[in-house]
């Protein structure tokens, strides 16, 4: 299995690696980063060890499969949050996902790991399109898709039922040949 390494000026996304148990259990039992995400808190440390030890000896280069990757800073080699994909056999699509460590917040970690993400999927995977869902009260994260150049589709309204309310739900996508227009642009 050919290891998966995308690296960005600051980071660097990664499999998961033993070392990386503490950062990844101690964002994923912050409540600000759990509340739009489908985990709940407290995130145990078995569900931690069974998720990294998964994620180390998957392949990232499946269909129809989630794949999460690290994402590291270069300086110092701290794990601050992950990305998730799965490109879908039909219709050559892949779905996004990512979370970060909420003391990264607004330093453009998230965009700069994403930017590079969808590099790897159009570039390298030759996926057409590119979709992320957002909860409609996350201003952050759809705030860093639309900077991105994705593209909102949708708004549902009271959507979907998620940690005991009704939740709305902004979903976007970005197609091959807009990506390219930004990349030349």
């Amino acid at each position: 299995m050919i290891p998966f390494l995308l690296e960005t000026e600051r980071l660097a996304l990664r499999q998961f690696h033993e070392e990386d148990l503490e950062a990844f259990l101690a964002y994923r039992n912050e409540p600000q980063v759990a509340k739009y995400q489908s985990w709940d808190i407290p995130y145990p440390r078995e569900k931690a060890v069974k998720f990294i030890e998964e994620m180390k000896g998957k392949s990232h280069a499946v269909t129809d499969d989630w794949f999460q990757a690290a994402i590291v800073l270069k300086a110092g080699g701290e794990a601050i949050g992950d990305c998730a994909y799965i490109v879908k056999s039909e219709g050559n699509q892949s779905v996004i996902g990512y979370s970060l460590a909420s003391k990264y917040w607004g330093k453009g970690y998230a965009a700069e790991a994403l930017r590079r993400l969808l590099g790897y999927l159009f570039e390298e995977r030759g996926v057409h399109r590119v979709i992320a869902d957002t909860d409609a009260e996350n201003v952050a994260s759809w705030k860093t898709l639309e900077r991105l150049g994705f593209r909102r589709e949708a708004h549902f309204v009271e959507s979907l039922w998620f940690k005991g309310n009704w939740a709305s739900e902004y979903h976007y996508a970005m197609l091959e040949r807009e990506w390219k227009l930004l990349k030349s642009g």
